[in-house]
């Protein structure tokens, strides 16, 4: 195809990311899971009473002393969703962010869910024209099994669109960034959903469009002043 540049894919097993294809391609594929974390409270029990080794091993050979579940699992989580109860470990799932921190350092006692799936992402490049940047999550979660038709669905929207709208060496990222997130939602034909916040909004201007403002730009100023005070 006549693309304007390069276009790259990155494949990250887990939500770890060691191939960091969030920040080195123009589509990131993370894998992730929908349901709960898998938790063996037995082996959370072996983890507290020092049967099994923290973070598999991997920082042996120095006196760190006991684990402490509260230091170095619980209160490390970013979203605070894990608490103790009764000698058991409890989880919010619906408040986790997928950091991989606590099945790290408990392997053997947490899990994955069994619902997997993958995290699309876009725009991740090297410095180029406007330097560098991460890739955006735009879909939290699809679903990729044989033949992957849904994936190759969205494959085939961003390459009709890429190379009609992109200038010469212009990365997707760029594209995205001259045109905005809500052209990219479009031509997905998705919603914008919360997981895709980076940051507070920092442009004071939201553009509307037409068909999305009540009776359209054409409204009638003395019907508008009829319902609001002067």
């Amino acid at each position: 195809p006549a693309f304007p540049y390069k276009f790259k894919f990155k494949f990250d097993g887990c939500p770890n990311g060691c191939v960091a294809s969030i920040a080195r391609s123009d589509m990131s594929f993370i894998d992730t899971w929908r349901d709960d974390i898998r938790i063996d409270q037995e082996a959370v029990k072996a983890y507290i009473g020092g049967e099994f080794a923290p973070n598999a091993g991997a920082h042996a050979g120095k006196d760190w002393g006991k684990f402490d579940i509260n230091k170095e699992v619980i209160n490390l989580c970013p979203t605070k969703c894990m608490w103790m109860e009764d000698g058991k470990l409890m989880i919010d799932n619906k408040e986790c962010t997928r950091c991989m921190h606590c099945i790290n350092v408990m392997p053997r006692a947490l899990k994955p869910g069994v619902e997997t799936g993958v995290s699309i992402l876009f725009g991740a490049k090297a410095p180029i024209l406007d330097g560098a940047q991460m890739s955006l999550l735009t879909i939290p979660f699809m679903e990729c099994e044989p033949p992957y038709e849904n994936i190759k669905e969205v494959v085939e929207k961003i390459w009709e669109w890429w190379p009609e709208e992109g200038k010469n060496r212009e990365r997707l990222g760029e594209l995205i960034q001259r045109q905005g997130v809500g052209k990219l939602l479009k031509v997905l034909g998705i919603p914008p959903m919360p997981q895709m916040v980076k940051e507070p909004r920092s442009n004071p201007y939201i553009f509307w469009k037409e068909e999305d403002v009540p009776g359209g730009w054409g409204r009638d100023i003395n019907d508008y002043r009829s319902r609001h005070a002067i």
